[in-house]
């Protein structure tokens, strides 16, 4: 893998990119598809960051780091066509929604799960610089929000602010747990996010690929926070118990 001698300057420890933009669409999401768990919503939005360290480690996909390439993030996103073009995301989305409405016999569910995967594609392209592949050797598109700091800042804070507060309002607190576990979710995103922007590139593609692993512990984490809050739909309560034997 090829590196830059360029000295870092604002860019990121990871390159998960660990997006808030796609953890406010999933925590958002629940305001329209209350069944689902935030487990199941998170994955579904974080679907192509959550296979794409896989296909780095296997080799079918690369990144480099370059200090530089981006004010946000140091990474040049060589190759991810499986995991990152429109048609292998039409194709994850489709399969998701299948999956799901054949486990849950739900399928309006099952069909805004497989449009929260497809979303993960166009707000990379509006994030990334044109390295976002339509189809395997197709043209690539982005309009380069990550050239500016401040205005990535604006519109991720603002996405992950909406979609908590949308959450906040879509449920309620059945204990203890359900109050703090919300906010420590959002705070540790928040600092991770902060690190990723702020500090120092990442050694290597393979230690990036190992901590982009990581972000299925935040899947865990929103079925975790589930289970201690119910679904509030027309001004009841679906209690967290009943839903979880329900939802995904």
């Amino acid at each position: 893998m090829r590196t830059s001698a360029k000295p870092a300057s604002r860019t990121g420890t990871d390159g998960s990119p660990v997006f808030l933009g796609h953890f406010g669409l999933a925590l958002a999401a629940k305001r329209v598809i209350p069944r689902a768990s935030l487990g199941t919503t998170v994955m579904a939005a974080q679907w192509a960051d959550g296979i794409w360290p896989v296909f780095v480690m296997i080799g079918i996909e690369h990144a480099e780091i370059r200090p530089g390439v981006t004010v946000v993030t140091p990474l040049d996103f060589v190759s991810y066509p499986f995991s990152h073009s429109l048609a292998a995301d039409v194709g994850w989305a489709v399969l998701f929604a299948l999956a799901y409405g054949t486990l849950r016999k739900d399928w309006r569910t099952a069909l805004w799960l497989g449009v929260l995967v497809l979303s993960h594609w166009v707000l990379d392209v509006v994030a990334h610089r044109p390295d976002m592949p339509t189809w395997p050797g197709g043209p690539r598109l982005g309009a380069g929000l990550w050239n500016s700091l401040p205005a990535t800042l604006v519109a991720e804070f603002a996405l992950f602010g909406a979609g908590l507060w949308l959450y906040l309002r879509a449920t309620r607190a059945r204990d203890g747990q359900g109050s703090a576990l919300p906010w420590a979710f959002a705070a540790t995103l928040v600092i991770i996010y902060l690190a990723a922007v702020f500090g120092p590139p990442p050694p290597s593609e393979r230690v990036l690929a190992i901590t982009g692993l990581a972000g299925w512990l935040f899947v865990a984490w929103g079925y975790w926070i589930d289970r201690h809050r119910a679904t509030v739909v027309a001004g009841t309560a679906i209690a967290a118990r009943g839903l979880a034997a329900r939802s995904g």
